[in-house]
């Protein structure tokens, strides 16, 4: 089985403060198994098959183990959920609450998701939902009933695949042990909750800002953007959204979270808080990016980088976005 855990760091802490608890609470989990893989900034996937043998326990029983160690040497609580692949153990958590673990067995999958919306399931986009929905494949029990020629028809060969499949519960990702150094985010805190959608599109740009001249700095491209809202009742809403192509093009992913907030509708929301999380880092020399005859690209582009050597030899703010200056 395997465990997804979302650990409950206090809402009060910075981004930084929740990276820096992580690795202490990875590390009671590493004690129950070697194989976990980091989800910053507050979740975890550890693969229990071979604790399971080895201690003599079943999933619900490690994850009582692991949810008690955690309240006893770091006071945090956490919700997990339990499933055979990742997919079906992150679906179980999103419906779990603090205190109890929700299993999903192989033998239940199919009643668990059954009834569940397509857009749950992973890749499952908006896109593609609305695709599926016009043809009557509005459920996952649907969807996994539906003839896989069918399905590849509407969405592709490899698509449609993997999505007939993971309407199934075949999830074939592996939980692969990694650091944390393949994120790093930025937030930006409110000092009032804040109504205001352009006051949103500033601390997002500024966020973008942050990351791409950190990146660029480390000479690193990331794969994709996670946005976190956090709101005045202490609730969360996290997306994430795959870039075209890896990039460290402070436009780019500014581009990519304005359209990750926008698709969160948030015309009335009390916002307290912006995290923009830039995942899948890879070195810079090992990524590939589409040229272009835009000559508005390549000048944004330089001009970024003459404005990364004067951040560099007068400070982060010797340069910013006009509406930043304000």
């Amino acid at each position: 089985m395997i465990l997804y855990v979302r650990f409950l760091l206090a809402p009060t802490l910075e981004t930084a403060g929740a990276e820096a608890a992580l690795p202490a609470l990875l590390a009671l989990a590493e004690d129950i198994s070697p194989v976990v893989q980091a989800l910053p900034p507050d979740g975890a996937l550890v693969d229990v098959r071979g604790a399971e043998r080895y201690f003599g326990r079943d999933a619900a029983q490690l994850a009582a183990l692991l949810r008690v160690r955690a309240l006893a040497h770091c006071g945090v609580d956490c919700v997990i959920g339990a499933g055979p692949v990742p997919m079906l153990a992150r679906m179980a958590a999103r419906e779990a609450v603090p205190g109890r673990t929700l299993v999903v067995s192989e033998e239940e999958s199919a009643a668990f998701l059954a009834a569940k919306p397509v857009a749950v399931l992973d890749g499952v986009g908006p896109v593609t939902a609305r695709t599926l929905c016009a043809y009557g494949l509005d459920s996952v029990g649907r969807l996994a009933g539906a003839p896989l020629a069918v399905v590849q028809r509407i969405l592709g060969a490899r698509a449609g695949r993997e999505v007939w499949e993971r309407a199934r519960g075949i999830d074939r990702t592996a939980v692969v042990p990694n650091a944390l150094s393949r994120s790093m985010a930025a937030e930006r805190t409110f000092g009032i909750d804040e109504l205001e959608q352009a006051e949103h599109r500033r601390a997002l740009l500024s966020l973008a800002g942050e990351l791409g001249a950190r990146m660029r700095g480390e000479r690193q491209v990331c794969g994709s953007l996670t946005l976190t809202v956090r709101y005045a009742d202490r609730s969360t809403t996290t997306r994430t959204r795959t870039l075209r192509e890896p990039t460290a093009h402070s436009a780019a992913l500014a581009g990519t979270a304005y359209a990750l907030h926008a698709a969160l509708g948030l015309q009335r929301a009390r916002v307290r808080g912006l995290t923009l999380r830039a995942e899948g880092l890879t070195a810079a020399e090992r990524a590939a990016w589409q040229l272009t005859f835009d000559p508005a690209d390549d000048r944004a582009r330089r001009i970024e980088e003459v404005a990364d050597r004067a951040r560099a030899k007068f400070g982060p703010h010797a340069v910013l976005p006009g509406s930043l200056a304000a």
